[in-house]
């Protein structure tokens, strides 16, 4: 049976939980963001962002959405938590990280279709990483 993606609260963003060393970094990534559907679920321990995207696609209609955020050993890793955000509607599987601090002005633009996936992706730095916009 094909892996079926957890639906977020609302019209919050989903924060989808792959990596699972680090309790004390997840608790601490929780408490950096707000207005976010957390999920914590081993069956996406270690899940790659392609079986993800493939998720999302083979869901029903009224079942998807645009984007996801990934919590995985990265983002647990760095104390600025930097998030894999994935666009699954208009490129599947596009990424670029978003710091916690980031986290809600980006969830907001792209729940409310201010903003594109594209344009935030277009404003990521050298590393893949958007950290506002202006120079970094």
């Amino acid at each position: 049976m094909p892996m079926r993606l957890p639906q977020p609260d609302n019209l919050t963003s989903l924060v989808l939980r792959t990596h699972f060393g680090d309790e004390v970094a997840w608790d601490a990534l929780r408490s950096a963001i707000d207005g976010a559907t957390f999920v914590s679920d081993r069956r996406f321990a270690g899940a790659e962002v392609r079986a993800l995207v493939d998720a999302a696609a083979a869901a029903e209609e009224h079942e998807r959405f645009n984007h996801l955020f990934i919590a995985d050993a990265t983002a647990m890793a760095d104390p600025v938590h930097p998030l894999l955000i994935v666009d699954l509607w208009v490129e599947p599987g596009r990424t670029f990280r978003v710091p916690a601090r980031w986290f809600f002005d980006v969830s907001a633009n792209l729940g409310l279709a201010n903003m594109y996936f594209e344009e935030y992706a277009e404003a990521a730095d050298a590393s893949g990483t958007f950290r506002g916009f202006g120079p970094h």
